[in-house]
């Protein structure tokens, strides 16, 4: 598409590839209707790998099925898919401790247990949504329940289980935090509990107090508890595409709490990241990247992962829609132009979710997490098009 393409069209092209491109991969290969939520251990081609249900991916599923409910179409067809990956995932989801598992089997018996906080970030996540949509009291409950298990959890990072990849001695992420500043938000706006929504804010200002580093433009993954550097690599390696999705959550956290001061800090966050994370000999953006130039050890950092691109798409369109500065569709026409020459799969359906330094299709980063779920692309699609809904109205005001 041309960089003098309107927001209406723009508009239109999103719409498209959501519906048309993205949306029927996961409806046709996916869900599973006899057992109930979301096959997610898939080919690209839709090919059924495995029959386990990795949980995180349930809830992130479960989100993004009831928010194309929510903010898209209204269409019922999603509902009964997000009914559907619900009853999965609050029926078989939790152990006796009430700790959401991190793997079942198709028939809801746990292949792996409680390992990983994300499981119980994205489960809630997704049953917040899901709660919004239909109503659920049970949803609502176990998210209540999960918040009061989780919130203390947070607080010491040491013992803190986060599966795949566990955080290093002697640290804290930024990750957990990250996560859970918006679940808590999105659950506290549910709910109307201030207390839940002022734990939402409280792990926002972590972020942005102990992680973001303004005078040297960037936002650390690691550092020591409280904000202070972390020695050796891993307190050196930042994760650009992670640190832009992290500013636009909180530029919404922040923008719904009144507190309009970071929201200006956290879009010049999004311009730093991809100003540190992109590829200018090949394009793109680097999943790691490391303060002192060039690549960190720590983590696997030549490939470069859809989930990098879709942030950055939504948080260009977002960022131009609340400022106007030019460097907001410079870059969201760079990404644009990478994203959706390199990573869509046009003949099977959504997003090649892995790719090499070079643009070439790879396996997944995690061999034991080798999941697709419906969640990133679906999230940047659905939430740019609600962006360029505005800015094609605008659009429309300014030609009248």
């Amino acid at each position: 598409m041309s960089i003098r393409t309107s927001f209406r069209e723009l508009l239109a092209f999103y719409q498209d590839h959501l519906t048309r491109q993205v949306m029927p991969f996961w409806t046709r290969h996916c869900i599973d209707r006899e057992h109930g939520g979301i096959n997610n251990v898939v080919a690209d081609d839709g090919t059924l790998l495995s029959t386990d249900k990795v949980m995180w991916s349930q809830g992130r599923a479960l989100w993004t099925f009831s928010v194309l409910y929510n903010e898209y179409d209204h269409n019922p067809d999603w509902l009964r898919v997000a009914d559907n990956i619900a009853r999965f995932v609050m029926d078989h989801g939790r152990d006796e401790k009430g700790a959401w598992i991190f793997r079942l089997a198709r028939d809801g018996s746990v292949v792996e247990p409680a390992k990983s906080i994300y499981v119980d970030g994205f489960c809630t996540y997704g049953l917040t949504e899901y709660a919004r949509a239909s109503g659920s009291q049970r949803a609502l409950d176990l998210c209540l329940e999960t918040f009061r298990r989780t919130s203390p959890l947070l607080r010491d990072h040491a013992t803190l289980p986060t599966a795949p990849l566990p955080i290093p001695p002697g640290v804290q992420a930024h990750g957990p935090s990250m996560l859970f500043s918006l679940v808590y938000h999105e659950l506290g706006k549910l709910t109307g509990d201030r207390e839940i929504r002022d734990r939402g804010l409280e792990l926002a200002d972590i972020v942005m107090t102990q992680h973001l580093k303004p005078e040297r433009q960037v936002l650390l993954e690691f550092v020591r508890p409280g904000g202070a550097p972390a020695e050796g690599d891993v307190g050196k390696t930042f994760v650009p595409g992670h640190a832009i999705e992290s500013m636009w959550f909180i530029e919404r956290i922040y923008r719904e709490r009144g507190r309009q001061e970071g929201v200006g800090l956290a879009l010049d966050a999004i311009r730093w990241h991809l100003e540190k994370g992109w590829d200018a000999e090949y394009g793109g953006i680097f999943l790691a990247r490391h303060t002192e130039g060039g690549a960190p050890a720590w983590l696997s950092p030549e490939n470069k992962p859809w989930w990098c691109a879709t942030e950055a798409l939504y948080a260009c369109l977002r960022a131009h829609e609340l400022t106007g500065q030019p460097w907001c569709m410079e870059w969201y026409w760079r990404v644009h132009d990478y994203a959706f020459r390199t990573y869509p799969d046009r003949e099977h359906g959504d997003w090649h979710q892995n790719l090499d330094r070079r643009g070439r299709i790879m396996p997944p980063l995690y061999k034991n997490m080798a999941v697709k779920d419906p969640y990133h692309l679906q999230r940047a699609l659905i939430y740019a098009i609600h962006t360029l809904r505005n800015l094609a109205a605008r659009e429309a005001g300014h030609d009248e």
